[in-house]
């Protein structure tokens, strides 16, 4: 499927054990203490999906519900490379058929594959120990992972980086892991209540993806000019993220902060706000990359609409979460992590979640929560770039528009 004459294009397999190996240890705890974790939040995950849909007025459509998994550092591994080997399997195709089946093509396709799967292997092993929770929208069911009956979805809590960050907070354990369900809950029910939001981030997906530039040299080229544009084009400026943008170690993407803000908004096209990954991109694949971001920024600030309002409800220590997590923010991160978050582009994605949150907020506040859940309807109703960050133009197009 993604191989040449039995040849992975990305060995998958050591990916796995490369990040396995490299992924920090987690939090010390007994076996008792790592039951009862597990099953405190399983049990807050059935809890927070019935405060969820009873705030929001979404219920799970027929049919398309989906697991919960309390996983550990191996396990968020093993589930995000069985996603990743199923969304690319398109892109490995036509990579496969653009290299051919000769001796040249084959030799290349085990160094190649070895080299990525190693690549891939660092980038999870860092992202391993900073996520709490994550909605897989798109991994296929394996038998120790389960999924949905129609081949993907499933919500992933990570407890051993939910325990060290309630820990390192001094936070009520019981209260910190309930709200991080709530934020993850929210993920879980935006895709089961609607379907079709499945199917479309996979088919603009797969665009992005059928404009990469699968020619070695072109690529290994532009790459080359990002890296020079990084390490050349701004002399004498400090290459570390700016206060307003600084994450801390579970921060770097907003399935790993429910109800965190941002701070500033998305910054200027410039080199200083753009990563290695925009860097690299066709212009096709920046219009591609902005509406799949406006989506994003919707579900992820809807995310944190949610928390906000059914927190306070069932979270005693709420305000006391938030501010620690904030201050814990605010603090910044090492050297190291700033450079790789910025690099990635995780530092400029998580700005742009700000917009969402605050599109959400505007929108219910002007025509109330069953008005707002129109943006749910189809594609044409979700928000483009612009509207996202001015929610009245989403308002005149889908409420007061020729059609509404």
């Amino acid at each position: 499927m993604t191989s040449i004459g039995g040849v992975e294009m990305v060995d998958w397999k050591l990916a796995v054990t490369t990040a396995s190996r490299l992924a920090r240890p987690g939090p010390e705890i007994t076996r008792e203490e790592a039951r009862e974790v597990v099953a405190e939040l399983r049990g807050h995950a059935v809890a927070a999906e019935e405060h969820v849909r009873a705030f929001t007025g979404m219920t799970t459509a027929a049919g398309h519900d989906t697991p919960v998994l309390v996983v550990d550092r191996p396990g968020w591994i093993e589930a995000n490379v069985v996603g990743f080997r199923s969304l690319l399997k398109p892109l490995m195709t036509k990579m496969r058929a653009r290299r051919g089946n000769g001796p040249g093509g084959m030799i290349a396709g085990a160094v190649g594959g070895k080299v990525t799967g190693v690549e891939l292997g660092v980038l999870l092993s860092f992202l391993s120990s900073r996520v709490l929770g994550q909605y897989e929208t798109f991994a296929p069911a394996t038998r120790e992972l389960p999924g949905a009956p129609d081949g993907g979805g499933r919500l992933l809590l990570v407890a051993p980086n939910i325990v060290h960050v309630e820990r390192e907070l001094g936070v009520d354990p019981h209260d910190f892991r309930l709200w991080v369900c709530l934020h993850e809950e929210t993920h879980r029910t935006q895709f089961t209540a609607v379907p079709w939001l499945r199917d479309h981030l996979e088919a603009e997906i797969q665009a992005f993806l059928a404009e990469t530039d699968v020619d070695a040299g072109t690529l290994l080229e532009r790459l080359s000019d990002a890296v020079q544009a990084f390490t050349g084009g701004r002399r004498g400026e400090s290459a570390e993220p700016s206060a307003t943008g600084t994450v801390t170690d579970t921060d770097t993407a907003p399935e790993t902060e429910p109800g965190a803000r941002s701070g500033a908004h998305a910054p200027e096209q410039d080199i200083d706000g753009r990563s290695l990954v925009d860097l690299v991109q066709t212009p096709a694949q920046r219009e591609i990359l902005a509406r799949v971001t406006a989506v994003m920024s919707l579900l992820e600030g809807h995310a944190d609409y949610v928390m906000d309002g059914v927190g306070p409800q069932i979270v005693p220590s709420v305000v006391e979460i938030r501010e620690k997590f904030q201050r814990r923010r605010a603090a910044g991160a090492n050297r190291l992590d700033q450079i790789l978050r910025r690099l990635l582009g995780l530092d400029a994605k998580l700005r742009q979640y700000r917009d969402g949150e605050r599109f959400v907020r505007a929108v219910v506040e002007e025509v109330g929560m069953e008005g707002f859940n129109r943006v749910w309807t189809s594609p044409n109703t979700l928000p483009t770039p612009a509207e996202i960050t001015h929610p009245a133009e989403w308002i005149a197009r889908v409420h007061r528009g020729p059609e509404a």
